[in-house]
Protein backbone atom coordinates (compact mmCIF):
# COMPACT_ATOMS: atom_id res chain seq x y z
CA UNK A 1 0.00 0.00 0.00
CA UNK A 2 1.26 3.66 -0.62
CA UNK A 3 2.12 6.06 2.24
CA UNK A 4 -0.86 8.44 2.48
CA UNK A 5 2.00 11.37 2.17
CA UNK A 6 3.61 11.92 -1.32
CA UNK A 7 7.44 11.66 -0.58
CA UNK A 8 9.87 14.48 -1.17
CA UNK A 9 13.64 12.84 -2.15
CA UNK A 10 16.75 14.03 -0.55
CA UNK A 11 19.86 14.30 -1.76
CA UNK A 12 20.94 11.36 0.41
CA UNK A 13 18.23 9.20 -1.21
CA UNK A 14 15.94 9.36 1.36
CA UNK A 15 12.01 11.13 1.21
CA UNK A 16 10.33 13.42 3.55
CA UNK A 17 6.63 14.14 3.18
CA UNK A 18 5.10 17.04 1.68
CA UNK A 19 1.13 17.54 1.51
CA UNK A 20 -1.10 15.00 2.92
CA UNK A 21 -3.18 13.06 -0.18
CA UNK A 22 -6.21 11.02 -0.13
CA UNK A 23 -6.47 7.16 -1.41
CA UNK A 24 -9.43 6.89 -1.93
CA UNK A 25 -11.14 5.83 -5.41
CA UNK A 26 -12.34 8.64 -7.75
CA UNK A 27 -10.72 11.20 -5.65
CA UNK A 28 -8.18 13.68 -5.88
CA UNK A 29 -4.46 13.43 -4.05
CA UNK A 30 -4.48 16.93 -3.36
CA UNK A 31 -6.32 20.11 -2.20
CA UNK A 32 -8.55 22.24 -3.97
CA UNK A 33 -5.90 24.72 -5.05
CA UNK A 34 -4.45 21.81 -6.74
CA UNK A 35 -7.79 20.39 -8.69
CA UNK A 36 -8.16 23.96 -10.16
CA UNK A 37 -5.18 23.29 -11.82
CA UNK A 38 -5.39 19.76 -12.72
CA UNK A 39 -8.89 19.41 -13.15
CA UNK A 40 -9.74 16.07 -13.08
CA UNK A 41 -12.00 14.00 -15.56
CA UNK A 42 -14.14 10.90 -13.76
CA UNK A 43 -16.47 8.70 -15.45
CA UNK A 44 -17.17 4.80 -15.43
CA UNK A 45 -15.32 4.33 -12.59
CA UNK A 46 -11.91 5.81 -13.85
CA UNK A 47 -10.16 9.53 -12.91
CA UNK A 48 -7.68 10.65 -14.88
CA UNK A 49 -5.57 14.06 -14.97
CA UNK A 50 -5.93 14.74 -18.87
CA UNK A 51 -2.31 16.34 -20.27
CA UNK A 52 -0.43 17.18 -23.97
CA UNK A 53 2.67 15.41 -24.52
CA UNK A 54 4.48 18.92 -23.33
CA UNK A 55 2.37 18.70 -19.87
CA UNK A 56 3.63 15.73 -19.02
CA UNK A 57 7.32 16.53 -19.72
CA UNK A 58 7.31 19.10 -17.88
CA UNK A 59 5.28 17.39 -14.91
CA UNK A 60 8.07 14.81 -15.36
CA UNK A 61 10.71 17.37 -15.38
CA UNK A 62 9.01 19.01 -12.16
CA UNK A 63 8.50 15.91 -10.37
CA UNK A 64 12.29 15.34 -10.55
CA UNK A 65 13.79 19.05 -9.93
CA UNK A 66 11.10 19.04 -6.88
CA UNK A 67 12.41 15.30 -5.95
CA UNK A 68 9.23 13.97 -5.27
CA UNK A 69 8.32 10.54 -5.38
CA UNK A 70 5.03 9.94 -7.70
CA UNK A 71 3.42 7.42 -9.70
CA UNK A 72 2.49 8.32 -12.72
CA UNK A 73 0.30 5.65 -14.97
CA UNK A 74 -2.33 5.75 -17.59
CA UNK A 75 -5.53 4.69 -18.86
CA UNK A 76 -7.10 2.88 -21.86
CA UNK A 77 -9.93 0.49 -23.05
CA UNK A 78 -8.15 -2.19 -21.75
CA UNK A 79 -7.34 -0.91 -17.92
CA UNK A 80 -10.84 0.08 -18.08
CA UNK A 81 -12.18 -3.74 -18.73
CA UNK A 82 -9.77 -4.58 -16.40
CA UNK A 83 -10.21 -1.87 -13.42
CA UNK A 84 -14.37 -3.13 -13.21
CA UNK A 85 -13.32 -7.02 -12.89
CA UNK A 86 -10.00 -6.94 -10.94
CA UNK A 87 -10.86 -4.98 -7.34
CA UNK A 88 -6.84 -5.61 -6.86
CA UNK A 89 -6.66 -3.04 -9.53
CA UNK A 90 -8.67 -0.15 -8.44
CA UNK A 91 -6.00 0.29 -5.46
CA UNK A 92 -3.26 0.88 -7.43
CA UNK A 93 -5.22 3.77 -9.41
CA UNK A 94 -6.61 4.91 -6.44
CA UNK A 95 -2.97 5.71 -5.11
CA UNK A 96 -1.75 6.88 -7.92
CA UNK A 97 -0.24 10.55 -8.16
CA UNK A 98 -0.94 10.96 -12.36
CA UNK A 99 -3.12 9.35 -14.93
CA UNK A 100 -3.18 10.53 -18.60
CA UNK A 101 -5.32 9.21 -21.03
CA UNK A 102 -3.57 6.98 -23.33
CA UNK A 103 -6.40 6.48 -26.41
CA UNK A 104 -8.85 7.94 -28.25
CA UNK A 105 -12.17 5.58 -27.27
CA UNK A 106 -11.12 7.63 -23.99
CA UNK A 107 -11.00 10.90 -25.35
CA UNK A 108 -14.19 10.19 -27.27
CA UNK A 109 -16.30 8.78 -23.97
CA UNK A 110 -15.37 11.73 -22.15
CA UNK A 111 -16.57 14.48 -24.68
CA UNK A 112 -19.71 12.11 -24.18
CA UNK A 113 -19.77 13.01 -20.68
CA UNK A 114 -19.28 16.46 -21.02
CA UNK A 115 -15.78 17.27 -20.94
CA UNK A 116 -14.24 19.04 -23.59
CA UNK A 117 -11.03 16.46 -23.95
CA UNK A 118 -8.96 17.04 -27.29
CA UNK A 119 -6.92 14.84 -29.56
CA UNK A 120 -3.70 16.52 -27.58
CA UNK A 121 -5.07 15.14 -24.84
CA UNK A 122 -4.42 11.52 -26.12
CA UNK A 123 -0.57 10.76 -25.04
CA UNK A 124 0.66 7.33 -25.73
CA UNK A 125 4.40 6.07 -24.53
CA UNK A 126 4.47 4.94 -28.52
CA UNK A 127 4.79 8.70 -29.78
CA UNK A 128 5.98 10.26 -26.00
CA UNK A 129 8.71 7.70 -25.34
CA UNK A 130 11.33 9.46 -27.69
CA UNK A 131 10.64 12.79 -26.78
CA UNK A 132 10.79 12.24 -23.27
CA UNK A 133 14.22 10.29 -23.99
CA UNK A 134 15.76 13.46 -25.34
CA UNK A 135 14.40 15.31 -22.41
CA UNK A 136 16.25 12.43 -20.06
CA UNK A 137 19.49 13.02 -22.12
CA UNK A 138 19.43 16.71 -21.36
CA UNK A 139 19.12 16.85 -18.09
CA UNK A 140 21.15 14.39 -17.37
CA UNK A 141 18.40 12.00 -15.71
CA UNK A 142 19.23 8.23 -14.87
CA UNK A 143 16.65 6.20 -16.78
CA UNK A 144 15.90 2.76 -15.85
CA UNK A 145 13.42 0.23 -18.05
CA UNK A 146 11.58 -2.58 -16.71
CA UNK A 147 9.80 -4.82 -19.10
CA UNK A 148 10.53 -6.60 -22.21
CA UNK A 149 11.77 -10.27 -22.95
CA UNK A 150 15.35 -10.53 -22.53
CA UNK A 151 17.55 -8.75 -25.26
CA UNK A 152 14.47 -6.47 -26.64
CA UNK A 153 15.41 -3.73 -23.86
CA UNK A 154 19.15 -3.64 -24.57
CA UNK A 155 18.57 -2.98 -28.30
CA UNK A 156 16.44 -0.51 -27.45
CA UNK A 157 18.77 1.24 -24.80
CA UNK A 158 21.50 0.88 -27.72
CA UNK A 159 19.61 2.47 -30.40
CA UNK A 160 18.23 5.17 -27.71
CA UNK A 161 22.08 6.24 -26.89
CA UNK A 162 22.73 6.86 -30.51
CA UNK A 163 19.97 8.89 -31.36
CA UNK A 164 20.37 10.97 -27.41
CA UNK A 165 24.57 10.06 -26.81
CA UNK A 166 23.87 11.78 -23.25
CA UNK A 167 21.38 9.15 -22.65
CA UNK A 168 21.86 7.77 -19.27
CA UNK A 169 19.52 4.16 -19.38
CA UNK A 170 19.94 0.87 -17.65
CA UNK A 171 17.42 -1.81 -18.36
CA UNK A 172 16.54 -5.43 -17.12
CA UNK A 173 14.07 -8.04 -19.03
CA UNK A 174 9.99 -8.20 -17.63
CA UNK A 175 10.59 -12.02 -17.28
CA UNK A 176 10.82 -12.69 -13.76
CA UNK A 177 8.68 -14.11 -10.54
CA UNK A 178 7.28 -11.36 -10.11
CA UNK A 179 5.06 -11.91 -6.91
CA UNK A 180 5.82 -10.45 -3.86
CA UNK A 181 8.87 -11.09 -2.07
CA UNK A 182 10.45 -13.86 -4.53
CA UNK A 183 14.04 -13.73 -4.48
CA UNK A 184 13.88 -12.74 -8.54
CA UNK A 185 11.88 -9.62 -7.44
CA UNK A 186 14.01 -8.85 -4.47
CA UNK A 187 17.43 -8.88 -6.66
CA UNK A 188 15.61 -6.56 -9.59
CA UNK A 189 14.56 -4.21 -6.84
CA UNK A 190 18.10 -4.19 -5.71
CA UNK A 191 19.45 -3.43 -8.99
CA UNK A 192 17.71 -1.01 -9.38
CA UNK A 193 17.81 0.77 -6.30
CA UNK A 194 22.14 0.66 -7.00
CA UNK A 195 21.19 2.65 -9.91
CA UNK A 196 18.70 5.06 -8.52
CA UNK A 197 17.04 5.94 -11.42
CA UNK A 198 15.56 9.51 -11.56
CA UNK A 199 12.68 8.02 -13.87
CA UNK A 200 11.63 4.23 -13.37
CA UNK A 201 9.98 2.24 -16.79
CA UNK A 202 7.85 -0.42 -15.75
CA UNK A 203 6.35 -2.57 -18.93
CA UNK A 204 5.14 -5.81 -17.91
CA UNK A 205 2.19 -5.80 -18.90
CA UNK A 206 -1.70 -5.10 -17.54
CA UNK A 207 -2.23 -5.93 -14.71
CA UNK A 208 1.25 -7.46 -13.80
CA UNK A 209 2.98 -4.35 -13.84
CA UNK A 210 0.55 -1.89 -11.78
CA UNK A 211 0.47 -4.93 -9.00
CA UNK A 212 4.54 -4.92 -8.95
CA UNK A 213 4.58 -1.35 -8.61
CA UNK A 214 1.66 -1.05 -5.90
CA UNK A 215 3.65 -3.77 -3.64
CA UNK A 216 6.84 -2.57 -4.09
CA UNK A 217 6.59 1.14 -4.52
CA UNK A 218 7.53 2.07 -0.17
CA UNK A 219 10.86 0.27 -1.30
CA UNK A 220 12.06 1.53 -4.81
CA UNK A 221 14.71 4.08 -5.23
CA UNK A 222 13.19 6.13 -7.59
CA UNK A 223 11.61 9.65 -8.86
CA UNK A 224 8.89 9.06 -11.17
CA UNK A 225 7.69 5.59 -11.43
CA UNK A 226 5.85 4.97 -14.60
CA UNK A 227 3.98 1.94 -14.70
CA UNK A 228 2.62 2.33 -18.21
CA UNK A 229 5.49 1.66 -20.98
CA UNK A 230 3.43 -0.92 -23.15
CA UNK A 231 5.35 -1.92 -26.19
CA UNK A 232 7.00 1.49 -26.55
CA UNK A 233 10.37 -0.29 -26.43
CA UNK A 234 9.60 -3.06 -28.76
CA UNK A 235 8.85 -0.69 -31.18
CA UNK A 236 12.37 1.30 -30.97
CA UNK A 237 14.17 -2.24 -30.80
CA UNK A 238 12.28 -2.89 -34.09
CA UNK A 239 10.99 -6.78 -32.63
CA UNK A 240 7.26 -5.21 -33.23
CA UNK A 241 5.91 -3.30 -35.65
CA UNK A 242 5.43 0.22 -34.74
CA UNK A 243 1.52 1.38 -36.04
CA UNK A 244 1.33 4.27 -38.50
CA UNK A 245 1.39 7.20 -35.96
CA UNK A 246 -1.31 8.88 -38.18
CA UNK A 247 -3.78 5.85 -37.11
CA UNK A 248 -2.99 6.45 -33.49
CA UNK A 249 -4.24 10.00 -33.92
CA UNK A 250 -7.98 8.75 -35.63
CA UNK A 251 -8.15 6.02 -32.53
CA UNK A 252 -7.49 3.16 -35.70
CA UNK A 253 -4.16 2.14 -34.17
CA UNK A 254 -5.77 -1.03 -31.98
CA UNK A 255 -6.82 -2.26 -35.83
CA UNK A 256 -3.71 -2.30 -36.66
CA UNK A 257 -1.92 -4.34 -33.65
CA UNK A 258 -4.92 -7.01 -33.79
CA UNK A 259 -3.44 -7.59 -37.82
CA UNK A 260 -0.19 -8.23 -36.70
CA UNK A 261 -0.51 -10.22 -32.97
CA UNK A 262 -4.17 -11.42 -33.76
CA UNK A 263 -4.40 -14.28 -31.08
CA UNK A 264 -2.68 -12.13 -28.37
CA UNK A 265 -4.88 -9.20 -29.19
CA UNK A 266 -8.48 -10.44 -30.02
CA UNK A 267 -10.01 -10.77 -26.57
CA UNK A 268 -8.79 -7.09 -26.14
CA UNK A 269 -9.92 -5.25 -28.77
CA UNK A 270 -13.18 -7.73 -30.34
CA UNK A 271 -14.68 -8.80 -26.69
CA UNK A 272 -13.76 -6.55 -23.82
CA UNK A 273 -15.50 -3.52 -25.63
CA UNK A 274 -18.70 -5.29 -25.55
CA UNK A 275 -18.18 -5.26 -21.70
CA UNK A 276 -17.81 -1.25 -21.48
CA UNK A 277 -20.58 -1.18 -24.29
CA UNK A 278 -22.84 -2.48 -21.10
CA UNK A 279 -21.02 -0.38 -18.44
CA UNK A 280 -22.14 2.34 -21.06
CA UNK A 281 -26.01 1.12 -21.67
CA UNK A 282 -26.31 0.86 -17.40
CA UNK A 283 -24.99 4.21 -16.87
CA UNK A 284 -26.96 5.89 -19.21
CA UNK A 285 -30.12 3.79 -18.09
CA UNK A 286 -29.23 5.19 -14.48
CA UNK A 287 -29.22 8.95 -15.12
CA UNK A 288 -32.22 8.54 -17.40
CA UNK A 289 -30.43 9.14 -20.61
CA UNK A 290 -28.26 12.35 -19.17
CA UNK A 291 -24.96 11.20 -18.97
CA UNK A 292 -23.56 15.09 -19.68
CA UNK A 293 -23.75 17.55 -16.89
CA UNK A 294 -25.90 20.03 -17.02
CA UNK A 295 -23.47 22.82 -17.57
CA UNK A 296 -20.17 22.44 -19.80
CA UNK A 297 -17.27 20.62 -18.13
CA UNK A 298 -14.25 22.68 -19.05
CA UNK A 299 -10.61 20.86 -18.05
Amino acid sequence: MFETTSPLRKANGSYETDAPRTSQFNSSPFDSGWQEANREVSFLGLTMQPKSMSELNALVEQGIAEGRKWIITNHNLHSLYLLHRWPKLRKFYADAHWTFIDGMPLVALGRLYGYSLQREHRVTLADWLQPLMELAASKGWRVFNLGSPKGVGEKAAAELRKQYPALQIEVNDGYFDARHGSPESEAVIERINAYRPDLLMVGMGMPRQEYWTHENFARLDACIIMSSNGAAMDYIAGTVPTPPRWAGRLGLEWAFRLLNEPRRLFGRYLVEPWYILMLLSIDYLRTGGRLKAREPRKI
